[in-house]
């Protein structure tokens, strides 16, 4: 990976960093905030027979956990080519 200089560099790392403080910022939402502290207001709504906190924090913060791998896959590639500095 090499890059035309290093303001492009930078550049390059700073979108990196804010795509993986976006999204830990939807991990720790759905796992931690919805999994654990609103836990009590989402259990009044139900998905598939299940309390919704209870999904939550059993089910749905690891499907979300696994989007988010591709979303931050995906997003990179982009990335990449944006920067000329992918793979292909």
């Amino acid at each position: 990976m090499a890059f035309e200089s290093q303001e492009k560099q930078k550049a390059y790392w700073k979108e990196n960093l804010r795509l993986m403080g976006i999204l830990l910022a939807i991990w720790f939402t759905v796992s931690y905030l919805f999994g654990i502290v609103l836990v009590d207001v989402l259990n009044a709504f139900t998905i598939g027979g299940a309390k919704l906190g209870f999904w939550f924090s059993q089910q749905g913060s690891i499907y979300v956990f696994v989007v988010l791998i591709f979303v931050y896959v995906w997003r990179m590639n982009v990335l990449d080519k944006k920067y000329n500095v992918d793979e292909a």
